[in-house]
């Protein structure tokens, strides 16, 4: 994985969809898929994009029953993806059984805490202490459960990067710096997670719902 930057393709709409990824395939290390195109195209669309040649990140969060994940994560071996998600608050039994499932070649990576969410979110759901501190924790649940990696936001990256020196960190919540956040709380610039620590930055409306979407990729690829 040469080039950093995965190009979220949040859309239902299998042309658009194609015609990002085509526009975006010399620049982008890959794509990612997820709840979105996947519930609307299924297996039909992840292969159809799967052939243009990028690399997929499926992400489909996923959180069920050990054994319910586990079939899961082997319906979705033939798409052979670089990058699988499953939620970390699944538990270790979980975890494991997903990379159990996985293809050999898959990254299994676990979400710790939505870049959507900040403190107040946290508490309400019943869950005390600081954002950090819950990624942290699920982040160290992960990588007992024998997983590649997590998903967190820029605001934690270096921290888990410290804890956990070879572990493979997805970095969705991305903005450049005069990019609007919108439902994101957490952000981060790609400079910033990239010094912090990422291994991979997922970024999509900065660059989806540009005007010049190649333009904006580059732009951003130029800051790292």
């Amino acid at each position: 994985m040469t080039r950093p930057i995965y190009v979220a393709i949040d859309t239902p709409d299998l042309e658009q969809a194609r015609a990002l990824v085509k526009a975006v395939q010399g620049h982008a290390g890959g794509i990612k898929l997820g709840l979105e195109f996947f519930c609307h195209n299924g297996r039909a669309g992840v292969m159809d994009l799967a052939h243009l040649g990028l690399a997929i990140f499926l992400d489909l969060k996923l959180h069920d029953i050990p054994n319910t994940v586990a079939k899961a994560v082997l319906a979705l071996r033939p798409f052979e993806p670089a990058i699988l998600t499953v939620h970390a608050a699944g538990g270790r039994a979980m975890m494991e059984d997903a990379k159990a499932s996985a293809p050999a070649g898959t990254k299994v990576v676990a979400v710790t805490m939505l870049t959507s969410l900040d403190q107040a979110d946290l508490t309400s759901t019943g869950i005390g202490g600081a954002p950090r501190a819950q990624v942290e924790r699920l982040a160290m649940l992960a990588k007992e459960a024998g997983l590649d990696g997590i998903v967190c936001s820029g605001q934690e990256v270096a921290a888990v990067r410290k804890a956990w020196p070879t572990g493979f960190l997805v970095v969705p919540g991305i903005r450049p710096a005069d990019s609007a956040t919108a439902d994101q709380k957490r952000v981060i610039t790609p400079r910033a997670a990239m010094d912090a620590g990422a291994s991979v930055l997922v970024i999509g409306r900065p660059i989806t719902a540009a005007e010049d979407p190649v333009a904006a990729l580059r732009a951003i690829e130029a800051s790292l």
